[in-house]
């Protein structure tokens, strides 16, 4: 390659790291205030999702006990990553009180299809695109996935976390009860 190409190829780049440098800037999400967040929170507990087989899933039912609250996909590589995570956690640490709930931001019959051949402990609700308005509504600005948030026994939102889960994380969360 001589210099002048080069120079292109520099030109090039930078001028595309400054269009990606300036898209983040303008569209870098703004923090929800505590009334929005409270607001989200009590809409949350008020819902119900159908799990996959059709049955209601009232939101409601799992308060009173800490909840970890998984948006996935199965269409989400990072998603379907983590589930085996997060299912594990469930075992271990339903008997102490923890709940998790996976909401699939997806197609019922997508869902239906991956959960036979990969079977989760957790209850799965179906939240449907709708999932990924409730999800920035809790914190998921840029209402990509996954995202988790973490509810204490009282209800109130505790942590939230857009990608992957890691055991880390999860060891973090365990002590906010």
């Amino acid at each position: 390659m001589d210099k002048r190409n080069l120079l292109y190829v520099g030109a090039a780049a930078a001028a595309g790291l400054a269009g990606v440098g300036a898209a983040w800037l303008k569209h870098e999400p703004q923090k929800l205030t505590t009334a929005q967040t409270n607001t989200a929170q009590d809409a949350l507990w008020a819902m119900s999702f159908d799990t996959p087989d059709g049955q209601p899933q009232p939101m409601n039912s799992f308060r009173g006990k800490p909840l970890l609250l998984n948006f996935w996909a199965t269409w989400c590589p990072p998603c379907v990553e983590e589930l085996p995570l997060l299912d594990t956690f469930y075992q271990e640490q339903k008997a102490k009180g923890w709940q998790v709930l996976g909401l699939a931001v997806d197609q019922p019959s997508a869902v239906r299809k991956w959960l036979q051949a990969k079977p989760l402990s957790f209850p799965v609700g179906m939240a449907g695109l709708g999932g990924t308005e409730l999800s920035k509504s809790l914190g998921n600005l840029a209402g990509s996935l996954p995202f988790t948030a973490v509810f204490g026994g009282s209800g109130a939102l505790l942590h939230r976390k857009t990608g992957k889960v890691s055991s880390e994380d999860l060891a973090q969360w365990i002590k906010l009860k």
